[in-house]
């Protein structure tokens, strides 16, 4: 029961985790709560489909095991639409409204009308019924240390140890991420040292979409899709990012560890219903008595 306990959390926390990383790589940019995240990570979810269903030609029988090469093909189109769906927002909506000096509001405000509509032209292309990427028959999980673990929630948990370290190591070792990070830290003295913040941002969107459309097709693969599956996903993403410490990379990874295992303990005694309540329940704790998160400073600290 333990180990069940142990896995169970540890595959919230990397689904958390592959959202809020995303996030955080936009959010420490661009400086407000880009809420349209959650719909740039259902967009990967049905690029993915789309790319499946064009691939393996299955129709409806669903029952047929669909070869790997077509999963990493639609891996890799639901990263590139993501991608490209979360510039497109940037270029269309954001930027525009940067250049008029919008404030964290109205920024806010534009990125939920967006979330919206992408949401309700998800729907309107393919339905509001609930669909599956998965194919063939569906096969027992390993033994695992008393625990049972499939190969899918195998790869969600590699993916966010990997993707965490890419960023990782982006942010610390290459220009462009030292060009992220003086970015987030004053884009005005950013520009005057020659560092241009709107190619900075681009290359962020870029990037943090991408890693939305992989979470997005991953957890698709564990469960469903449906249009509305991104609002719940930006929401405990957003929680373990602030939860971390918000702007941080590992306070993103951090929060989603302290979330899922917090959420998974919790729910083995209590209703599995009780699990969203329990979630809130932490962020409401720490905005109350540590709003900074995990690994962020206080105002009087930082300044």
């Amino acid at each position: 029961m333990t180990s069940q306990i142990f896995f169970n959390a540890l595959i919230s926390a990397s689904i958390y985790a592959l959202i809020a990383l995303g996030f955080v790589v936009i959010y420490s940019t661009v400086r407000f709560f880009h809420l349209a995240h959650g719909a740039v990570y259902t967009m990967g979810a049905y690029g993915a489909y789309t790319a499946v269903k064009l691939l393996s030609n299955s129709g409806s029988t669903g029952m047929q095991a669909v070869p790997l090469w077509i999963y990493a093909v639609a891996t890799i189109a639901a990263m590139g639409i993501a991608s490209a769906t979360g510039i497109l927002i940037d270029l269309l909506v954001y930027k525009p409204l940067r250049r008029t000096k919008a404030t964290s509001l109205i920024l806010l405000l534009a990125s939920f009308g967006v979330f919206i509509f992408l949401e309700n032209l998800i729907a309107l292309i393919y339905g509001n019924q609930i669909l599956s990427l998965r194919t063939g028959p569906v096969k027992e999980g390993y033994h695992l240390f008393g625990a049972v673990i499939t190969p899918i929630q195998i790869l969600i948990i590699l993916s966010a140890l990997i993707m965490f370290l890419f960023l990782f190591a982006l942010t610390r070792l290459t220009k462009i991420g030292k060009a992220m990070r003086a970015v987030a830290d004053d884009p005005v003295t950013a520009s005057v040292v020659g560092i241009n913040p709107e190619k900075v941002i681009f290359f962020a969107f870029a990037l943090g979409s991408a890693l939305a459309g992989l979470a997005g097709m991953l957890v698709s693969l564990e469960t469903n899709l449906e249009p509305t599956m991104g609002f719940g996903a930006l929401l405990k993403g957003m929680i373990a990012a602030i939860v971390g410490g918000i702007g941080s990379l590992t306070g993103a990874l951090l929060g989603s560890i302290f979330l899922g295992f917090t959420e998974n303990i919790a729910v083995w005694f209590l209703p599995a219903g009780w699990k969203d309540a329990i979630a809130f329940s932490v962020f409401l704790i720490f905005l109350l008595f540590r709003p900074e998160g995990i690994l962020g400073k206080k105002e009087e600290e930082a300044g």
